[in-house]
């Protein structure tokens, strides 16, 4: 049976826009070292806590999380290399049992016994995040929001961090259920 070059390209257009909508939602961009310390800290991570970092690159900030803080870290990320890369670094690290990646939809994650969210992501993430936020997360969970505030909670505290020299700043926001 063959099948038209229309349908072909209609098809191959349908599910790289399904792909683009996922990987919209987190499009990697680096979190600067000091503010990934600083989103660790104003979590008040303690070792042992479960923590999930949504959309989570390179890994950084779950290797950060098992490596500084003895946390359960946990990543969610959609890109495959960017999985491996960060499997990779904690394979060499010796973090694996403290620190896992998660290749898939970071809408279609389980985040009930998250004790901290750590989230860098788009404004539209986290509009189609909260619904699950809201029906998920235990009471007492804490979120760091990078550069985008949650709408419509209320931040308990609202923190700026300036990189290294970049001359950026950075706006954390704390949230606690």
């Amino acid at each position: 049976m063959r099948i038209p070059l229309l349908a072909l390209a209609v098809t191959a257009a349908i599910l790289l826009a399904q792909d683009a909508r996922i990987e919209n939602l987190a499009p990697y961009t680096a979190t600067p070292m000091p503010v990934v310390e600083r989103m660790l800290a104003l979590a008040e991570l303690k070792p042992g806590e479960k923590m999930f970092d949504l959309g989570s690159g390179d890994g950084r900030i779950v290797i950060a999380a098992a490596h500084r803080y003895r946390a359960d870290a946990y990543g969610v990320e959609f890109d495959p290399s960017l999985v491996k890369q960060s499997l990779e670094l904690i394979r060499q690290l010796r973090l694996e049992p403290q620190a896992k990646i998660i290749q898939g939809d970071l809408l279609k994650q389980d985040y009930s016994h998250a004790d901290v969210l750590t989230i860098y992501l788009l404004p539209i993430a986290n509009e189609k995040l909260m619904p699950i936020f809201e029906k998920q997360l235990k009471q007492g969970a804490r979120v760091v929001s990078h550069n985008t505030p949650l709408v419509p909670w209320t931040p308990e505290k609202v923190d700026t961090v300036s990189d290294d020299g970049q001359g950026r700043s950075h706006k954390l926001y704390l949230y606690r259920r």
